[in-house]
């Protein structure tokens, strides 16, 4: 059976995250559904990785496995008619058998968007951002430069899903200005994730930036690997997966 390969963007707000649950909308839901349409039976989607309930994507990727019959619809415009505007096919071609939307990633990109002006968020930019006031950024890059590396992230691993171990390999966080004057982008690259570990470690570094921890304070926190030992969650809303790289 040919197999396609999709680049899917979307706004996470209304939508349960990617993967299909007992309720709710999920945009692997929302696509399925359309290709049933088109192709009069299930089309099982795989997605590289699930994003959680309100994150955003630029460039998910995802794969699915259609009748020899439906080879060459053209799979994005067909898409794209059926799909809400929050739901976007970018791409859409066939792939080689053995490639998978998650078996087969080497590595992902994520971006956090904090908001940083003192007296209001953009309302255009409000379910991007997070708005956090009076950061000491150097504070932050400090603790950043700690969680940079292969470590054990069990600290910042929320309960949820069955895996084999917790180490990863962390790349340098990037820092740097967003798309307006108050926004600050914090990029995060690892050949794999926990569940909700960036939105764990930005957690970390904006209480770190708030003064609530000191940079010296991550390591024993990291090593430590206990949950309960680190902050709390940063919210959904400033989370993008940026890029999927195969």
């Amino acid at each position: 059976m040919p197999r396609i390969r999709l680049t899917v963007a979307y706004v996470g707000t209304r939508y349960q995250g990617w993967q299909i649950q007992g309720r709710g909308e999920t945009i692997q839901g929302a696509i399925e559904d359309k290709l049933a349409r088109i192709c009069g039976e299930l089309v099982r989607v795989h997605g590289s990785g699930r994003t959680d309930s309100g994150v955003h994507a630029l460039a998910q990727v995802a794969h699915f496995d259609v009748p020899e019959s439906k080879r060459h619809i053209p799979w994005r415009q067909a898409l794209n008619a059926m799909l809400p505007d929050d739901i976007s096919i970018l791409e859409a071609r066939e792939a080689q058998d053995d490639f998978h939307a998650r078996f087969s990633v080497r590595s992902k990109r994520y971006a956090y968007t904090l908001w940083t002006e003192p007296r209001f968020t953009m309302p255009q930019r409000a379910p991007f951002v997070w708005p956090v006031r009076g950061l000491d950024f150097e504070a932050m890059d400090q603790a950043a430069e700690v969680l940079a590396g292969t470590h054990d992230f069990a600290a910042f691993q929320n309960a949820g899903t069955e895996i084999k171990g917790t180490v990863r390999t962390l790349e340098p966080i990037v820092r740097a200005p967003g798309t307006h004057s108050a926004e600050w982008v914090f990029r995060f690259q690892a050949d794999g994730f926990l569940k909700q570990m960036v939105r764990n470690l930005m957690g970390l570094l904006v209480e770190v930036g708030r003064g609530g921890l000191a940079p010296a304070d991550v390591r024993p926190i990291l090593e430590g690997c206990d949950r309960r030992k680190a902050p709390a969650t940063a919210p959904a809303r400033g989370l993008t997966l940026e890029e999927v790289m195969y």
